[in-house]
């Protein structure tokens, strides 16, 4: 899936303001889309405005402990993927922000930035 790169609105906080110190957040923003697109399946609103929130804050986070245990950037990317790929939305979660419960916590909080996304843009 070709996913375009589309700039970051949140450069203080979210995943570029999070992972500027620990890299290059440009090269980061890059391959951070390219890779959330890949494997959730998302368009790149979906994807931007999930790097965006407080969860790519999150997701940042995650990519700097790869970084600090010496894995490349896009590795660290990679590795951070998998791992939220890998895990599931609790009922827990679902009850909060009714997302599904099952669905991989990657796929399920970037679609749910995308329909706050698309929600806002509305009003």
């Amino acid at each position: 899936m070709n996913i375009a790169i589309l700039p970051p609105q949140n450069t203080d906080w979210g995943f570029f303001g999070a992972i500027s110190p620990h890299s290059a957040a440009h090269d980061a923003w890059v391959l951070a889309m390219e890779t959330i697109g890949a494997a959730t399946g998302c368009p790149d609103t979906a994807v931007r405005a999930f790097l965006d929130s407080r969860h790519g804050r999150h997701f940042a986070d995650d990519v700097a402990n790869g970084l600090r245990d010496g894995l490349a950037l896009k590795a660290a990317i990679i590795a951070a993927a998998e791992r939220w790929m890998g895990w599931r939305i609790d009922p827990k979660t679902s009850r909060r922000t009714n997302i599904p419960c099952g669905l991989p916590y990657l796929t399920g909080f970037v679609t749910d930035f995308e329909i706050l996304a698309e929600a806002a843009d509305s009003l």
